[in-house]
């Protein structure tokens, strides 16, 4: 039995600094797949700390010959895709008027080129479906392998490579029309 199986068994038995020691070891990756998939961090931080209050629950049904991230980025997506849901109309308001009228990039004088290109790669990004998000995120925020990711969305690895591929191929165009500029400095 390895340490984190050993973890989660002492957690199933009530040791609370055992499960501790498990939402510290995964705290940082839970947090930023909801903070990528909502954009806010106050949302973020609620989804992550629901989706560890889910997981202790459901603990007694996790198996352990199973790696713990990819399931708890399960919980975490689906609870930041219900979040995502229920805020209203009000909220898909907002944000299509955020994305119609982005605000302007500033030159690179006034920012470093790196902090430029993280910003406008990210607001590329934003302008794919939520799945295509998700799998970039995934991906390339969270340094997933494909078959982390399939066990994170619980979809067959072959899935996974057909989205990404469909994610990519739809960023490309993205950023060909919208942001030309990372085209030109080949970032994608």
């Amino acid at each position: 039995m390895d340490s984190s199986s050993e973890l989660i068994d002492r957690a199933r038995r009530g040791d609370d600094a055992a499960w501790e020691i498990l939402v510290r070891e995964h705290q940082q990756a839970i947090f930023r797949l909801a903070y990528l998939l909502l954009g806010d961090a106050q949302e973020a931080e609620d989804v992550a700390q629901d989706a560890f209050v889910r997981a202790f629950r459901a603990l007694h049904t996790f198996d352990t010959t199973r790696p713990l991230r990819p399931w708890l980025l399960r919980i975490t997506a689906n609870l930041a895709h219900n979040h995502r849901r229920s805020v209203g109309r009000y909220v898909a308001m907002v944000k299509r008027a955020m994305i119609s009228s982005p605000e302007p990039v500033t030159t690179l004088g006034e920012r470093s080129a790196q902090q430029w290109e993280a910003q406008t790669l990210w607001e590329a990004v934003r302008r794919l479906s939520a799945r295509e998000q998700e799998v970039v995120y995934l991906r390339y925020f969270l340094d997933l392998s494909e078959s982390e990711m399939a066990a994170a969305l619980d979809v067959p690895p072959g899935t996974i490579k057909s989205r990404l591929h469909r994610a990519l191929r739809r960023l490309r165009m993205v950023v060909d029309e919208e942001f030309p500029a990372l085209r030109e400095e080949r970032y994608i």
